[in-house]
């Protein structure tokens, strides 16, 4: 025969009650991460978004510095056009020219075949974040194409500012060999037309 179990008593019953948690508790538990983490959200996303920012000017400084080596090495800039606003690349009319004079990956300009720059690529995609795409653009951390205008009549000044004058980017003309910029986050130029309230990140300041 097997033995009777002993009958637990109500001490043993309180014990194993104390041990488990509720149902209630482990909604309260659950209820605290999720208020936790909806604060920690923002922190980081604002965390992560500065960073990008801070890698987009990064970028923009390299492009920037590349134009004007390039300049100073044959004495004219990786361009065929002969107004600044025709040597506007990265919006409407593709980078791919400038970066493949740039990047001594053809072209016709760079004859000693030089390596201005040299960021990172993934050409298994058309617009990687903050590399060089299959489409021969370099992109900024949001996928966007990184825009360029060069001053291509050579009056030392870009006309016109992509914002307009004295909307929060500097007057009109820029005085400036070449300049670059990020649409930012929302991938759209300016805020209202105006670099003051955008999201956007310049070469140029």
């Amino acid at each position: 025969m097997r033995p009777m179990p002993f009958p637990r008593t109500d001490a043993q019953v309180e014990v194993n009650r104390a041990r488990a948690f509720t149902l209630i508790e482990l909604l309260v538990v659950i209820v605290i991460i999720a208020v936790l983490m909806g604060f920690a959200f923002p922190v980081f996303s604002s965390i992560q978004n500065q960073a990008r920012k801070t890698q987009a000017k990064n970028d923009l400084t390299q492009i920037v510095t590349a134009v004007n080596a390039f300049y100073t090495e044959y004495g004219k800039y990786p361009t065929s056009a002969t107004t600044d606003l025709a040597a506007t690349y990265g919006s409407g009319t593709s980078s791919d020219v400038v970066f493949k004079e740039l990047r001594a990956t053809g072209g016709t300009m760079n004859t000693r075949q030089i390596v201005f720059i040299s960021p990172a690529e993934d050409t298994a995609q058309a617009s990687p974040k903050g590399k060089m795409g299959s489409d021969g653009q370099f992109h900024d951390p949001w996928g966007s194409a990184y825009v360029i205008r060069i001053d291509a009549d050579y009056d030392n000044q870009i006309m016109p500012n992509p914002y307009g004058p004295n909307n929060g980017a500097g007057p009109e003309p820029l005085r400036q060999g070449v300049i670059a910029w990020s649409l930012g986050k929302d991938l759209t130029l300016g805020s209202s037309g105006k670099f003051t309230g955008s999201d956007d990140v310049i070469s140029w300041q």
